[in-house]
């Protein structure tokens, strides 16, 4: 491992209690009986562990990477949640049960918790409320809706994190040809631009921020694996791989699926997240893995951010076999 950096820029990880607990029973509660009826709950279980929710696995990998060098931490994890600090001291002490390394939190009694993830300079934010996800990105910040999803136990300790291209890691500028002008019109336009880089995305600095701190360690042993799966097939893959050698950021793997099923893909590439624009794709991931949706793009331009999301968080989380952790902000 590669130490001689001592000014670093450490990545901050902003994320809501629901999106890293089990919060579906009191949230029940709240819907079903109300706010004091879901304080009495929280309260008189405080001392009663929270189980891991969604997006645990990728946390607790993430907050790993600071033993690799305890006197560099490269990651820190912010909590921010719409509990009181009355009913969230139940979150923080689930926190200690798992051996979190998180301090630093900002709770907002049913307040937006959005304005803290600037303030807390996250480069990533991740939450089930669905307005948050949209004003952070709004703000520039990479963001996503964490979705119920079919998660398991990764096989590995490498911290493994797969996104989209368009409207994620890049600008929706070729989607958007795509969906305004057909597929043919967009494979021309993409072959006519292979040499011009695509604009950045809202989570080209969150890949950035992850290329840096693989940077730290040689190729073949770093803690950290990164994959591209996108919807795009030769030839309009070539624009992609020239944008990323452009920005000078590295991608291990990168799947080019021409309109196949994301979900059995990112199951081979055991990802402990996704992240994707479009609702299809999201269903299709969240099937496998950990799965964030970026309201972000023409695809999520057309007043249908709220139904997707609702379309996907109400989902009945009694399906046969499925360990999805619902109704979760």
């Amino acid at each position: 491992m590669n130490t001689n950096s001592t000014n670093r820029e450490k990545l901050v990880v902003a994320i809501s209690s629901r999106a890293l607990f089990d919060l579906a029973d009191s949230h029940a509660i709240y819907e079903a009986e109300g706010v004091n009826a879901y304080c009495d709950y929280q309260t008189s279980r405080e001392d009663d562990p929270l189980a891991p929710g969604i997006a645990f696995n990728m946390v607790k990998k993430l907050l790993a990477l600071n033993k690799l060098d305890p006197s560099q931490p490269c990651v820190e994890v912010i909590l921010l949640s719409r509990n009181s600090a009355d009913t969230g001291l139940r979150v923080f002490n689930s926190i200690q049960h798992h051996n979190l390394n998180i301090s630093r939190a900002a709770f907002t009694r049913g307040r937006s918790t959005f304005p803290y993830a600037t303030a807390f300079g996250a480069h990533l934010f991740l939450s089930a409320d669905a307005s948050d996800v949209k004003a952070t990105l709004d703000a520039g910040l990479a963001a996503a809706t964490i979705l119920p999803s079919n998660i398991r136990a990764g096989s590995n300790e490498e911290l493994r994190i797969a996104f989209d291209g368009d409207a994620v890691i890049f600008s929706d500028e070729a989607e958007r040809v795509y969906q305004e002008q057909g597929l043919d019109a967009f494979t021309a336009s993409e072959t006519k631009s292979a040499k011009t880089p695509l604009s950045g995305g809202p989570f080209k600095k969150f890949l950035a921020m992850l290329h840096n701190i693989q940077s730290y360690y040689p190729s073949e042993s770093s803690p950290i694996r990164t994959a591209l799966v996108t919807a795009r097939s030769a030839p309009a893959h070539e624009r992609v791989i020239r944008t990323l050698r452009d920005w000078n950021i590295r991608i291990d793997e990168a799947i080019f699926l021409g309109g196949l099923d994301k979900g059995p893909f990112l199951k081979a590439f055991d990802a402990d997240i996704f992240f994707d624009d479009q609702s299809k794709h999201c269903e299709s991931a969240r099937e496998h893995v950990a799965t964030g949706h970026v309201p972000n793009g023409i695809k999520n331009n057309e007043n249908i951010t709220a139904g997707i999301n609702a379309d996907l968080i109400l989902i009945d989380n009694n399906q046969s076999g499925k360990n999805t952790t619902g109704h979760i902000n």
